[in-house]
């Protein structure tokens, strides 16, 4: 029997989900009753969804997609949209290229907050989970840059879930080791076999399985958690 969530009559806006972990996301909320539209950079519709071509490092198109959304509800926020890069020693990683890193990922998700909170603190009610990275509890070498940035948002998230739960928002991150990705795939055949070497369970993670740790953060079943940081590695998280 599959997994289902009650997020019936729910809106949420899901960033980064053209593919991979996103496009799961956006993919079971829409199978559990969610209305939610899509912010990508990228062109990549997701059946069911609303899609809306934005760049979150840019604030005057947040702005603009918000606008289009003027007297809707926006009950959850997934900042999820992030780029990795090479592994590469940071001393010869390219500044044009770990400056992207933290302007997508910890700028990126900071703007698409900071947007989207007044709306929840007027409905009274709203879910954020943001995207860090195992790589921000631990520290990675050869994605220095990535690590930095992921460690920023679990600190961001603590820090705006304290100042929001008295508002009925609960902020939680999610925190993923390697998961079978393009965005992992991506640092080349060795890292990835190092990866699997190092994990516990043998294997890398699926999106879909992330997918269902969101979707339960979204539901009435998680109102106790703000603040958390819920990894989901395969065990090899060390703390």
């Amino acid at each position: 029997m599959p997994n289902t969530y009650d997020l019936a009559g729910k809106s949420a806006i899901v960033t980064g989900a053209a593919k991979g972990i996103g496009r799961a996301i956006a993919e079971l909320l829409v199978a559990n009753g969610c209305r939610v539209t899509v912010w990508d950079a990228m062109p990549g519709d997701v059946a069911g969804t609303r899609s809306m071509r934005v760049d979150i490092t840019e604030p005057t198109q947040i702005e603009a997609a918000l606008a289009e959304l003027t007297g809707e509800r926006v009950d959850v926020l997934v900042n999820n949209a992030g780029v990795l890069g090479p592994a590469s020693s940071f001393a010869e990683h390219a500044a044009r290229d770990w400056r992207r890193i933290v302007e997508v990922n910890l700028l990126g998700t900071m703007q698409v907050a900071q947007a989207v909170v007044p709306i929840m603190v007027r409905q009274r009610g709203g879910r954020i989970v943001n995207f860090g990275s195992l790589a921000g509890k631990e520290g990675i070498a050869g994605i220095a840059a990535y690590s930095a940035a992921s460690a920023g948002i679990i600190a961001f998230t603590k820090a705006l879930a304290r100042e929001l739960v008295q508002h009925n928002v609960l902020v939680n991150c999610v925190a993923p080791g390697p998961i079978d990705t393009d965005m992992i795939r991506g640092l080349g055949a060795e890292a990835a076999s190092q990866m699997l070497k190092d994990s516990p369970v043998g294997r890398l993670g699926s999106a879909s399985e992330v997918a269902h740790l969101v979707a339960w953060l979204c539901t009435e079943a998680s109102r106790y958690q703000t603040g958390a940081v819920f990894d989901i590695s395969g065990g090899r998280a060390r703390y």
